[in-house]
């Protein structure tokens, strides 16, 4: 699968993606709000082999896409959409990007593929995302694609030592495509 956008080409992972993938992940800005703490070259290595099975499943739940810049091969960020519950045409959607290029649009631009993905091509009915309160560049993110709060979970994940807080957004089918 690959998805193009203006300036992105979303991709699947291939093996040697690692390098690059573990460049980014080993950065603590970057996984400051994620479960996972920093990963290691052999942890990387094992994301990318997943995400390559993943790809090949007979029934595929989970899109997790290398996200590379248009003229550069180099992998800058993932974005994932996982069939959470497909009986009922939910899907989870995550991402993580490069330090350097936030604030520029690209995980927006992205992200709008994704949800093209989610809404037209696999006819999914409802998108949702969880973000960390204090996260400000996801929740921008997702309410520049037209993602709408629905609560706020209190010390409900446990993230690098501490309880934390999650936001849970959403956005239906009908809201995607009427844009």
């Amino acid at each position: 699968m690959e998805r193009v956008t203006e300036r992105l080409i979303l991709r699947e992972f291939r093996a040697d993606d690692w390098v690059h993938t573990q460049r980014y992940e080993s950065d603590p800005e970057v996984v400051r709000y994620q479960t996972f703490n920093i990963f290691t070259p052999e942890e990387s290595r094992d994301y990318i082999q997943r995400c390559m099975s993943d790809a090949q499943a007979l029934t595929r739940r989970t899109y997790d896409l290398a996200i590379t810049i248009k003229g550069d091969d180099t992998v800058v960020g993932r974005i994932g959409l996982h069939l959470s519950h497909p009986e009922l045409g939910q899907a989870t959607v995550w991402y993580l990007l490069r330090r350097d290029l936030w604030g520029k649009g690209y995980m927006t631009e992205a992200l709008a593929s994704m949800l093209d993905l989610a809404f037209k091509e696999l006819k999914l009915r409802r998108v949702i995302a969880d973000t960390d309160p204090a996260n400000a560049g996801s929740i921008r993110v997702l309410e520049k694609v037209g993602f709408r709060q629905e609560s706020h979970h209190i010390e409900n994940i446990w993230i690098k030592g501490k309880w934390c807080d999650t936001l849970g957004f959403a956005i239906l089918d009908r809201e995607w495509l009427v844009k």
